[in-house]
C-alpha cells in the first residue's frame, strides 16, 4: 500500500497504458495453449497496435493462421520493469487481449480488450482512448534517467527526501528513485518489512528531458528550502551509532 502523500495530476490509464508499450523490449504471448516470450520482435505504431515478427515456420504463426478471424484467441502481456533495483521492481502490467492476422511483416495483433494492472489495481483501458493516447514524452528516456539519478546523485535524492511528509517516512531504511513521467518524479520508500511510494509533481509538466532538468531543478530548489525530515535525521543518527 502506498503512502498518503497528496500530488498532483498524473498519467491517465490510456496514457500509462502506451508508455508501457512504447518501453518494452519483450513482451510473452499465449496462444493455443501455448506460451512463448517474444525479446526485440515487436514494433508499436502511432495508433498502439503491435506487430510481432514470428517464425515462419512457428507455431504461433500457424495458430494465426488457424484461428477464427476477429474472435479473441491471444493475450500479450508486456511488464513495466523498474530500471533502479528496488524490492517488488514489477511497477506494471499490461495485458492485450485479439487476435493475430497475418501481414508483410509478420504478424499483425488486433487488439480486442486492453487491461492495465497497477498497485492500485487493474483497469479496463477503453479501446479508443488507447488508440488515441500518446506515449508520455520521457518514457523511453525514463531508464537511463532514473538510474543515471540513483547512481550518480544520490545526494540530490536525499535532499529530495525533505518534501516527503514526515510520516511517510517513518522507518525508512531507503529511498529510491522508482518512476518519472511528465507529470511528476516518484520515490519508492523501503522500510525493514514494506515499502510504499510516494509522488512529488512538477509545477508544470515536462514534455523533453531538457524541461525535465528545469522540472528537477525546482524540486532541488524547494528542498533545498526545506528541513530535513525528522525520521531521516533518526536514521542517520542510528546508522552512526
Amino acid at each position: 500500500m502506498g503512502d498518503d502523500q497528496s500530488w498532483a495530476a498524473a498519467p491517465a490509464a490510456a496514457e500509462r497504458a502506451r508508455s508501457v508499450l512504447a518501453a518494452s523490449w519483450s513482451c510473452t504471448v499465449t496462444a493455443d495453449g501455448g506460451r512463448e516470450e517474444f525479446v526485440g520482435a515487436h514494433t508499436v505504431d502511432a495508433d498502439g497496435r503491435v506487430s510481432l515478427r514470428a517464425p515462419e515456420d512457428g507455431a504461433l504463426r500457424t495458430a494465426a493462421i488457424c484461428a477464427p478471424r476477429g474472435e479473441p484467441s491471444a493475450v500479450l502481456e508486456f511488464a513495466d520493469v523498474a530500471p533502479v533495483p528496488v524490492r517488488g521492481r514489477i511497477r506494471a502490467r499490461l495485458w492485450l487481449a485479439g487476435w493475430f492476422a497475418p501481414d508483410d511483416d509478420g504478424l499483425a495483433f488486433h487488439a480486442t480488450r486492453v487491461v492495465l494492472k497497477e498497485s492500485a489495481g487493474a483497469v479496463v483501458v477503453d479501446l479508443a482512448e488507447f488508440a488515441a493516447a500518446a506515449p508520455d514524452p520521457l518514457a523511453v528516456a525514463e531508464a537511463h534517467l532514473l538510474t543515471h539519478l540513483a547512481d550518480a546523485h544520490p545526494d540530490a535524492v536525499e535532499r529530495l527526501t525533505r518534501l516527503v511528509h514526515p510520516d511517510s517516512l517513518h522507518g525508512a531504511v531507503r529511498v529510491q528513485p522508482l518512476a518519472v513521467d511528465r507529470h511528476g518524479l516518484t520515490l519508492r520508500i523501503e522500510r525493514a518489512r514494506a515499502h510504499g511510494d510516494v509522488r512529488l509533481p512538477f509545477h508544470a509538466p515536462a514534455d523533453d528531458v531538457s524541461q525535465l532538468t528545469e522540472r528537477m531543478h525546482v524540486l532541488l530548489a524547494q528542498a533545498a528550502a526545506a528541513s530535513c525530515p525528522r525520521a531521516l535525521q533518526r536514521q542517520r543518527a542510528d546508522g552512526d551509532g
